[in-house]
């Protein structure tokens, strides 16, 4: 491990009582790319443990909803929020809102979904990429028109090609590396707002 595990981030991460330091990250998009307003409907795909639950919740108000979707058993820490509802299930079982309880599309598709890393970096970006390409094909399902999406991508050469045919999809596009990730870290992320439905 190259890294302290318990930096500043995980540290600010307890002292703010948030359940991880990813938490940093969506905060440092949303500041950024205005991508969570008020009284917002919220998909997180692979939720766990739970931060961008947390801060979303918070973001969307008492008008809004959060909906969290992980493969992970539920999270119990994150039950007492009151717009929050979360499923255990494989978001890619799921070919309707409502079977999430939701009666139409989401303003807002996040996902911080990794696939279990093997710490071999082509089949660990292949993995990633599978993930990503699948978000992109549900994106139709869940996102309504001019909503807004921010997904966790493990660089590569073919992530990027990906993410530049799929570019259309929005009427902007970034790509950005907040700084909380990790030095070390080959993740970025991909923020699309406006989407053509």
């Amino acid at each position: 491990m190259g890294f302290k595990v318990q930096d500043h981030y995980f540290k600010k991460a307890k002292k703010d009582d948030f359940l991880a330091r990813s938490v940093y990250k969506l905060e440092e998009i949303d500041s950024k790319f205005k991508i969570i307003n008020k009284g917002d409907q919220v998909v997180d795909f692979g939720y766990h443990p739970g931060s961008w639950v947390q801060y979303t919740s918070r973001r969307v108000g008492a008008e809004g909803k959060v909906i969290g979707i992980d493969i992970r058993p539920l999270n119990k820490k994150l039950l007492t929020l009151k717009n929050v509802t979360l499923f255990e299930k494989d978001i890619f079982d799921v070919d309707t809102t409502s079977q999430l309880g939701a009666d139409n599309k989401f303003d807002v598709v996040l996902s911080d979904m990794a696939p279990n890393t093997t710490g071999i970096r082509s089949v660990d970006q292949d993995r990633s990429l599978n993930l990503v390409e699948k978000v992109f094909e549900v994106l139709p399902v869940f996102l309504k028109e001019n909503g807004n999406m921010v997904i966790k991508v493990f660089d590569s050469h073919q992530a990027q090609k990906f993410l530049k045919e799929s570019k259309g999809l929005f009427k902007q596009y970034d790509f950005l590396k907040p700084k909380s990730t990790r030095s070390v870290s080959k993740e970025f992320f991909v923020i699309g707002r406006g989407y053509k439905a």
